[in-house]
């Protein structure tokens, strides 16, 4: 499976000299700051905008935001659609049944207020409205050709960093596993964070997409396809991540650390969705699959273990990382650097409440041999620091159990 990033090395180069490659940096337009909510009525209007289909969920609109946005749009003159049928993790079925509404509405730009389930059932429905056929159709790299409407996204959480990204995550509820499509279309054309929505998120989904956003910034920075315009934002997420989650769950009003774990969410997207994962998510796609569990938490539980298999070949690029998190380790071998990286996301994890392990979850031993042939073929993969055989990818999902 090709993979749409620019300038990708070989493994076992990985940390060379980046300047004379190509690279190509994708990002929306990007408006942050507390009470922005409003901008993303006046971004629908500016793309021509008659009738808005507003994806949500009942959570976001018992927590009074898709009144308040309601209210922005009807003061430009639209009147919006509101779609909020979906479950974590969008299933392939409720992707149609969303499409459906859009279609019958007569539709045309797509705002997504949410966390990133909601931001990727928008972008799959996005895709249906231009491609038609089965949202399934469309998994691997640029699948979907025709230009698909404009999309406004407005996330609700810090850390899916599905707002500026060119991943759409769907669950294939008859194969119990997760697709990834990817594709430069599915780059929102804006995106408006405002912090204050951050301020309504359950303790559980504020852990699990804090630890989503580390494992975005510690993926992408150990990623084949990194390059310096990822490097910088990959090492900023991780360190915000780290100094501020613990304080947002204590105090989930502080507009501050709320303000930073935003930044944080934003600067791990724009380097994922240019540099690309690793193995962290290719197994938790499948995990969330087959159990339809939270996307974060399951990559709390399993990025330390990548970080330990993945340093046996390549441990340089963690003293960069162990810096950021001003572990002393820093200053010693690189194998110690990384070590004591994966020592401090795990004790983060359990700060924040994450299980120690994937059978607390749910996974079972029968159930590696499957895992693991589903990782090994996602496109995340592909850009994993070190290479997996089916043997090791099963010994690494039994490590995390």
């Amino acid at each position: 499976m090709s993979v749409a990033y620019s300038g990708a090395v070989s493994r076992g180069d990985h940390r060379r000299d980046t300047s004379a490659r190509l690279v190509k940096f994708h990002a929306p337009e990007i408006v942050f700051g507390i009470g922005s909510l409003v901008e993303a009525a006046h971004a629908a209007l500016r793309f021509g905008g008659f009738r808005p289909f507003l994806v949500t969920d009942p959570g976001i609109v018992e927590a009074g935001w898709v009144s308040e946005l309601g209210g922005h749009l009807a003061e430009q003159g639209l009147t919006a659609t509101i779609w909020s049928g979906l479950t974590p993790n969008p299933k392939d079925f409720e992707v149609a049944a969303g499409f459906e509404v859009y279609r019958e509405a007569e539709c045309d730009v797509i705002i997504a207020l949410g966390g990133g389930s909601v931001i990727d059932a928008a972008k799959g429905v996005a895709v249906l409205a231009a491609n038609g056929g089965n949202i399934l159709d469309y998994e691997g790299v640029d699948e979907a050709t025709k230009p698909i409407p404009p999309m406004v996204m407005v996330p609700t959480t810090s850390g899916t960093g599905a707002d500026v990204s060119q991943f759409c995550i769907v669950t294939d509820t008859t194969r119990g596993t997760k697709i990834t499509i990817l594709g430069r279309a599915l780059v929102p054309d804006v995106t408006v964070i405002d912090p204050r929505l951050l301020t309504t998120m359950p303790e559980w989904l504020n852990a699990a997409t804090g630890l989503d956003a580390l494992t975005h910034g510690i993926e992408a920075f150990v990623s084949l396809a990194h390059n310096p315009l990822t490097d910088h934002h990959a090492l900023r997420a991780v360190g915000l991540v780290t100094e501020n989650l613990v304080n947002t769950i204590h105090h989930p009003t502080d507009m501050h650390s709320r303000s930073v774990m935003a930044q944080a969410s934003l600067e791990a997207g724009l380097a994922f969705t240019n540099a690309i994962l690793g193995a962290a998510h290719a197994m938790s796609h499948q995990v969330g699959g087959m159990l339809d569990l939270p996307h974060g938490v399951i990559n709390g539980i399993l990025l330390p273990h990548v970080i330990r298999f993945n340093s046996t070949t390549d441990a340089g690029p963690f003293v960069a990382i162990a810096a950021a998190l001003s572990l002393p380790e820093s200053r010693g071998s690189a194998q110690e650097a990384a070590l004591a990286v994966a020592d401090r996301v795990e004790q983060l994890a359990r700060e924040v409440g994450v299980p120690k392990g994937l059978a607390e979850l749910g996974v079972r031993v029968e159930d590696l041999d499957r895992l693991a042939t589903f990782a090994l073929h996602d496109a995340c993969m592909s850009t994993n620091p070190r290479e997996a055989s089916h043997e090791q990818m099963v010994a690494l999902f039994r490590g995390a159990l």
